[in-house]
């Protein structure tokens, strides 16, 4: 067995660092779309299924050889039904399938990342500014989406788009060992952030990049990366213009992932609310009532 603590798990991560991981997630971005031998895109299907115990019977195509390749069965839609919205319309919706790693308040504007670790929002959105200051003492939820887990993003709550940053960076495993390890890991792997106006104020959803995965798509722009972001880039969603359709609402399709990684969510002060129930590590599900508004009338969350 291996031996526990901080300095071991440090070692079995430090190989991280050596590896060359834009270039294995453009080799795996490559090989996961190749739709022949037909043969052996059923078997890597078949085996991934078996390894991680991915339960098919929920998705829209339940059998193998229905996908033409294994990055359509990785970002595979599910039944209509499969996970529904809370009952109460004003509830948060956790937006997508996976594990909790951290939730809980912005200190100012330091988020917790695992014991040890903190980084800044600053340092999470790219930059200073209204746009940061806008989640000082709000609220975040980091939840963590693993290989067997349905890697579509929907929309905790209703909002219209207002930003879409891209942010160049690493692409660090996201893995619990991993964050337990690596400071600053969100801030330093490369991430798309959106940003959203919505009833309770400013909300942020940031699809954390990782190696493997290295491809994040949202509905409105396609497939952001590859090509990997050499720099910071912003594109600004005004309304009135045709971006009037960039209005999600509860439960919508926003993004998604081709292959797994993380969704760190934020809301502003005096917001919301987390479930009191939600502890990291918890498993949740997709459409999963999580918070509330403060000061809503409606107490339960489903």
């Amino acid at each position: 067995m291996s031996p526990p603590g901080t300095h071991w798990d440090r070692v079995r991560v430090a190989y991280q660092y050596l590896l060359p991981q834009k270039a294995i997630s453009r080799l795996v971005h490559w090989l996961t779309r190749r739709t022949k031998p037909i043969w052996l895109k059923d078997a890597a299907i078949a085996g991934f299924v078996r390894m991680f115990g991915v339960t098919l019977s929920e998705a829209v195509q339940s059998e193998v050889r229905a996908y033409p390749s294994f990055n359509a069965f990785f970002t595979r839609a599910l039944k209509p039904g499969a996970r529904p919205m809370p009952g109460n319309p004003a509830a948060i919706a956790c937006p997508v399938d996976g594990h909790i790693s951290q939730l809980g308040d912005i200190e100012e504007s330091r988020l917790f990342q695992a014991k040890g670790h903190h980084y800044t929002i600053q340092a999470l959105l790219g930059g200073g500014g209204h746009q940061s200051e806008a989640f000082h003492g709000g609220r975040f939820a980091t939840i963590y989406l693993s290989p067997r887990d349905y890697h579509r993003i929907h929309m905790p709550t209703a909002g219209h788009l207002t930003t879409t940053i891209q942010l160049p960076g690493r692409l660090f495993s996201v893995s619990p060992l991993t964050t337990r390890v690596v400071p600053g890991l969100f801030a330093r792997n490369e991430r798309v952030v959106c940003l959203f106006e919505t009833e309770v104020g400013p909300m942020a959803l940031v699809l954390v990049g990782a190696i493997n995965v290295g491809s994040i798509e949202t509905v409105w722009a396609g497939q952001l990366t590859p090509p990997y972001a050499h720099v910071r880039s912003e594109i600004q969603h005004p309304k009135g213009t045709e971006a009037d359709a960039l209005v999600l609402e509860r439960g919508t399709e926003m993004g998604r992932f081709n292959m797994g990684s993380t969704v760190i969510l934020l809301f502003g002060p005096d917001a919301i609310q987390w479930d009191a129930d939600l502890n990291p590590g918890d498993l949740v599900r997709l459409g999963q009532p999580i918070g509330m508004p403060i000061g809503s009338n409606e107490q339960s969350l489903s």
